[in-house]
């Protein structure tokens, strides 16, 4: 009774036969995009000092997420068991040495506002939430009848 058009069609587990990084892709596509849209409301809406901290803000956003993806990869990537991991702690710590560095230079210049880099860093806090809002729709629509 409750059979809707494609209720025929062959299901496996939850995510099945989809890419296991598609997820990542999309995180990283949508932190570009949080970013790139944030810095175009704000270059017509405020100050440059707040677009240009929205620019750092979202390229180190990027920066990070790519960093933590491809340390995260090195690490769990060792095709040994037992071995050890080819990326040391002191690299993964070094990414928020280097963003820290960032944004102290360019907030001692001057050049940006250090609420609005902030902010810009948060594009990767919309793309998280864009994708568990994408998987709770899917998880909803998709669930199986009882």
């Amino acid at each position: 009774m409750g059979e809707g058009a494609d209720s025929g069609r062959a299901r496996g587990p939850e995510g099945a036969g989809e890419d296991p990084h598609a997820a990542v892709r999309r995180i990283f596509r949508d932190t570009c995009a949080a970013a790139a849209v944030a810095v175009l409301v704000s270059a017509f809406v405020a100050p440059w000092r707040v677009t240009t901290g929205l620019m750092l803000g979202g390229a180190l956003a990027v920066f990070n997420l790519h960093w933590l993806s491809s340390s995260v990869a090195a690490v769990f990537g060792s095709t040994q068991p037992g071995a050890r991991p080819k990326v040391k702690a002191a690299r993964y710590v070094l990414r928020y040495v280097v963003v820290a560095f960032v944004i102290f230079a360019a907030v001692a210049l001057d050049l940006v506002s250090l609420v609005a880099t902030l902010a810009g860093m948060c594009a990767t806090v919309a793309a998280l939430l864009a994708e568990g809002l994408r998987q709770f729709y899917f998880a909803i629509t998709r669930r199986e009848e009882i």
